[in-house]
């Protein structure tokens, strides 16, 4: 459709609102949020004695990590608490003005789930096309072969035998599995799989909860050809599901049923390599997602990736409440829902070096690790640990730190040691009662003026070491609005930087305590993981 050039454009206070997209979410790991029991596992009622703690952060959107009994989408992990557990917290946080959104697993269940039980168990109940199975492939010598040559995103291959994993076999077929074996994929070809997670969706809405995160949605549909990869992608195979041939049917039926409740739905969609179909799935009008998570920029730091300040600033004890406040600032001021993850607001970095293989818990780790001892040499080894402590999920599973005096930050007086960080983290009661060693503002309570310096101005020069961007906004009747420079030292230099567009008016935040007699025109000094936000 041709632009009008004589419309003028909406300002920000015109443009469609919605909550989900000016609030700032914040992401629970339960397990390792706060334990009130004594178990060694964080727990829903250590949440809710927490949501005092999430308010005076600034946090809209509560997000929590799956919550449910073996991957079951049905059903809460008695470790974790129970459903009436799930509605005092929703209470709690609605009488706060907060939100409350759940993660589900649409694609795959755990193998140990009803469904999955029955459906190995007879080629002829109504569970028999829950999942799919398909006959095995015989090579030359007549040996069984998997039925393709997909490979897990977690394991060699998609297709495990019955038999070999479960120690019998009834049906004789290989199931897929696009992650653990132990992760059998739902078949939504089937129209029953598709009612079935519809009626959990509205299970969860009607007791109020007002949205979900859902698990890889984007892998929901298969070429149901399952044809040989030729190799050419990461993970052979994802050209036939990332974005299947029924993807956007599935996506819009799943669409109307939100619709139904007002509720609020983001996807992660990993894999996806065609911009076509990552922009359908969120377009507006056509019923889908509301947003999604998409993987060719990291925005976000979640409890599937390393911590903030070890990947991207730099958690030498010198520089790390310094770059996490950096960092804070950085992403308060990209467009979008901002979405943070348990710990950043303290600066909390990743898993001690020192940790041997014995203590990682990552799946995906510890079975590529399994995979390369044999054969790799002990420069390679050493080399995939460095990019385990990376990257390992493990990283962001750490206890919270809650106390700068109680052991192990607080989570739990009978935690175990081995999975203690050892390691001095930064902790809440530290931060609350001294400052940071620098000029400025403390970590958390800089990440809470992000949050409401988001809210407050929600109308609103590539270099080496700094990345800095402008967030301008129209005024009515089309004259200029607000400008927000955000300028971000990610180095532990001095930087002198001269791109600001203009003379200084107000400075909204700054890491260092800066004022606008700080800005000479365009020029600003930049200490080591020095951050500002200005009006210009």
């Amino acid at each position: 459709m041709p632009i009008r050039t004589d419309e003028r454009p909406q300002t920000g206070a015109e443009q469609h609102r919605a909550w989900w997209k000016e609030g700032s979410a914040y992401q629970i790991y339960p397990a390792s949020f706060w334990d009130s029991t004594g178990s060694d596992i964080g727990d829903l009622k250590g949440i809710i004695s927490k949501v005092d703690y999430l308010k005076l952060l600034g946090v809209d959107i509560v997000w929590l990590f799956p919550i449910f009994e073996s991957s079951q989408i049905d059903m809460i992990d008695p470790q974790c608490g129970s459903i009436e557990d799930v509605d005092v917290l929703k209470v709690e946080l609605h009488g706060r003005d907060m939100k409350l959104v759940l993660d589900l697993v649409m694609n795959h269940t755990s193998d140990q789930h009803e469904w999955f039980k029955q459906s190995r168990s007879s080629k002829d109940n109504e569970y028999r096309d829950w999942y799919t199975w398909k006959k095995p492939k015989f090579d030359a010598q007549g040996n069984r072969q998997p039925p393709n040559n997909w490979q897990s995103h977690f394991q060699a291959r998609t297709s495990t035998p019955e038999k070999e994993a479960h120690g019998s076999s009834t049906r004789g077929e290989y199931y897929l599995h696009l992650y653990c074996k132990e992760q059998p994929d739902l078949n939504w070809e089937t129209p029953a799989v598709q009612r079935a997670v519809h009626e959990t969706v509205r299970f969860w809405l009607n007791r109020g909860v007002d949205g979900f995160r859902i698990d890889v949605i984007n892998f929901v549909s298969k070429d149901q050809a399952f044809p040989d990869s030729d190799g050419k992608v990461r993970y052979p195979g994802t050209e036939f599901y990332a974005a299947g041939p029924r993807l956007h049917e599935y996506l819009q039926e799943l669409g109307f049923t939100l619709e139904e409740y007002d509720a609020f739905s983001v996807g992660e969609m990993p894999c996806v390599t065609d911009t076509h179909e990552i922009i359908k799935s969120v377009q507006s009008g056509r019923g889908e997602l509301n947003m999604i998570f998409h993987f060719e920029l990291r925005v976000s730091w979640t409890s599937t990736t390393a911590r903030a300040v070890t990947r991207f600033g730099n958690d030498d004890p010198a520089y790390r409440a310094q770059s996490a406040k950096m960092l804070a600032l950085f992403l308060g001021f990209q467009s979008g829902t901002l979405s943070a993850y348990q710990g950043q607001e303290l600066g909390m970095h990743n898993m001690p070096k020192e940790w041997s293989m014995d203590e990682y818990k990552d799946v995906d780790c510890l079975t590529h690790w399994k995979a390369i001892t044999d054969h790799a040499t002990p420069s390679e080894l050493a080399a995939f640990r460095a990019e385990y402590r990376n990257k390992s999920r493990d990283n962001a599973r750490t206890p919270m730190q809650w106390d700068a005096t109680a052991p192990h930050g607080g989570f739990s007086l009978l935690l175990d040691d081995a999975v203690d960080t050892r390691e001095p983290q930064p902790r809440l009661g530290r931060q609350r009662r001294r400052p940071s060693g620098r000029p400025g503002v403390r970590v958390p309570l800089l990440e809470g003026a992000v949050l409401a310096a988001r809210r407050q101005l929600a109308d609103a020069l590539a270099d080496e070491r700094v990345f800095a961007y402008l967030r301008a906004s129209s005024a009515a009747g089309g004259g200029r609005g607000e400008r927000v420079a955000v300028v971000c030292n990610f180095s532990a230099y001095v930087v002198v930087w001269e791109g600001l567009p203009g003379r200084v008016c107000e400075v909204v935040l700054s890491t260092t305590g800066k004022g606008v007699e700080d800005f000479e025109g365009g020029r600003v000094q930049l200490s080591p993981y020095e951050a500002v936000a200005v009006l210009c």
